[in-house]
């Protein structure tokens, strides 16, 4: 093998682990030219729309605002009603999560998401013909209860992801947020100079359009291979694997490796309890210190301070005197087209950065843009130059709201790979609920306060991302360089009950399959040992 492999190696094995380093093709082609990972990532694409469903409702709530036609329907809502109106679609969602991971481990991935695209046509349906207030309200919640439906998919994506995709698909998944928030903060900026009602019923029938896109993903996605072994469908399981991860190679040491590490993994959960609860999450040592970074994830994820930008951008545009409609739907725009770009470059991250990196810098980064825009809020507020608000704190918001670049797109692929397998789908309700809870708060309160204490409210956040910055560092590990199967070892440490990727090697090389790669398999495991030792030197 030529010294220009040595570095994908290396590579390979700081994304994945020793054990699929050893077992990927040396040789592979980029992705693009292999047609069974084109199939694969084609679903996957398709798969990550369904986030965008939540972006969009956040993005249009605040268009709508904006809207004198939506005012005129709703009555001119303010202070807390307002907030209930926000705050009813994340009440959806808090309620049907427990619902969604019990089906996503009873009856699949995919049952959770063929009861989201019902949801989420009843909800819009039912608001684009709202006759009244109470009406739209009750659609908003339906909408909610499709939206954790929805986050299946990212356990779905994490589950069938190729090994050395996994953590950038599964970080993409949560950055389409900002997809859908883009697409409806245009369409809002489109009708807003219509004279009836459609100018917000056109937004609300269009919030089907990412669903049934999302849809032809799931109707062409395989099972999750993990959840077909734990159901003893092995054979499915293998077919799965046989299909998208080795091009309908039957002997290839990548598919005897994955097998292998997921039906022992499974089985050694199996053994340790015979039904898995939500009370498991307190039982050891790990499984609380997972709980605490997946509770704390999703309040943070909405208490930085960019909620309050998502959901109630035109309160802040008019504090500073921007009070033109065409101007606050177009800085709406901007704000979503910036924080997708920000979001997916962080997606694209995760594997050369690390997850522990991207959580901190975003933090650091949001701290010092809060501290300046309090600091030119309180020169605003005292001297009265408008024109310096105006002109520079809606900028500034926008600019340090895209910094949101760790907890968009690691929100749910975090959670998702630091659980095992039996509490996945609950790790991830979890995270997911609490996101929720926290944009509850944030979506009633805000509103209250910024009408109360303006600026002086800012420093709420400053504290907060404080707390954050502390929190992740001491509490928020690395998790580069395993696989969903070997992540056990971060958190309960090396006595964790699972094999090392070096037993599995050795078992697979039991195989005569594998014995006919012996050579070459013992190739790479010098150089990933070399590569190993030179990361060491360094």
């Amino acid at each position: 093998m030529s010294a220009s492999h040595k570095p994908s190696v290396g590579h390979r094995v700081s994304v994945v682990g020793q054990g699929l380093a050893l077992t990927i093709p040396e040789d592979q082609k980029p992705w693009y030219m292999i047609p069974h990972l084109i199939r694969l990532n084609v679903i996957i694409l398709s798969l990550l729309m369904y986030s965008g469903t939540v972006g969009y409702d956040g993005s249009m709530m605040n268009g709508l605002q904006s809207l004198e036609q939506w005012q005129t329907f709703m009555n001119h809502p303010t202070g807390a009603w307002l907030g209930f109106i926000n705050a009813i679609q994340a009440v959806g969602g808090i309620v049907t999560y427990p619902v969604q991971a019990y089906v996503a481990d009873r009856y699949g991935r995919k049952a959770c998401l063929y009861a989201g695209l019902v949801f989420v046509t009843l909800g819009s349906g039912l608001q684009t013909g709202a006759k009244d207030a109470s009406m739209f309200i009750a659609a908003r919640f339906f909408i909610g209860v499709a939206s954790s439906l929805f986050s299946a998919a990212a356990i779905l994506i994490t589950e069938i992801a190729y090994p050395s995709h996994r953590a950038k698909v599964t970080a993409l998944y949560n950055c389409q947020f900002y997809v859908g928030s883009l697409i409806s903060a245009w369409i809002t900026y489109g009708v807003r100079n219509m004279n009836s009602s459609w100018a917000w019923r056109i937004p609300s029938l269009l919030q089907l359009g990412i669903p049934v896109l999302a849809a032809f993903g799931t109707f062409m996605s395989p099972e999750s291979p993990r959840w077909l072994i734990s159901k003893g469908r092995n054979g499915e399981a293998r077919a799965v694997l046989i299909k998208y991860h080795t091009g309908g190679d039957a002997n290839a040491a990548l598919l005897l490796f994955e097998m292998a590490e997921i039906e022992k993994t499974i089985a050694l959960e199996r053994e340790a309890k015979n039904s898995t609860s939500y009370m498991d999450m307190f039982r050891t040592k790990g499984n609380r210190h997972r709980l605490l970074i997946t509770v704390t994830l999703g309040v943070f994820s909405q208490w930085v301070g960019n909620g309050v930008v998502s959901y109630y951008l035109a309160i802040i545009l008019k504090t500073v005197g921007i009070t033109s409609v065409t101007q606050q739907t177009l800085l709406n725009g901007f704000l979503n087209l910036w924080n997708l770009i920000m979001a997916i470059g962080a997606a694209l991250l995760v594997d050369r950065v690390g997850r522990r990196k991207l959580f901190l810098s975003s933090t650091s980064i949001m701290l010092v843009g809060y501290i300046v825009i309090t600091a030119l809020s309180a020169t605003f507020a005292k001297s009265g130059v408008k024109s310096v608000g105006t002109a520079v704190i809606p900028f500034l918001f926008i600019f340090f709201a895209g910094y949101d670049i760790a907890f968009t797109p690691l929100l749910v692929s975090y959670p998702a790979e630091i659980w095992p397998f039996a509490l996945r789908a609950r790790g991830l309700a979890v995270v997911l609920c609490s996101t929720y809870i926290a944009l509850l708060f944030n979506v009633f309160v805000n509103p209250i306060a910024l009408a109360s204490i303006a600026w002086k409210y800012y420093f709420v956040f400053v504290a907060v991302l404080i707390l954050a910055w502390v929190t992740i560092w001491f509490t928020y590990p690395e998790t580069r360089g395993h696989s969903l199967e070997e992540m056990v070892v971060v958190f309960d440490g090396d006595d964790a009950e699972i094999l090392s990727s070096s037993d599995l090697v050795g078992e697979v090389g039991n195989t005569e399959t594998y014995k006919r790669n012996e050579d070459v398999m013992s190739h790479v495991e010098v150089e990933v040992a070399e590569a190993a030792y030179g990361a060491e030197k360094m």
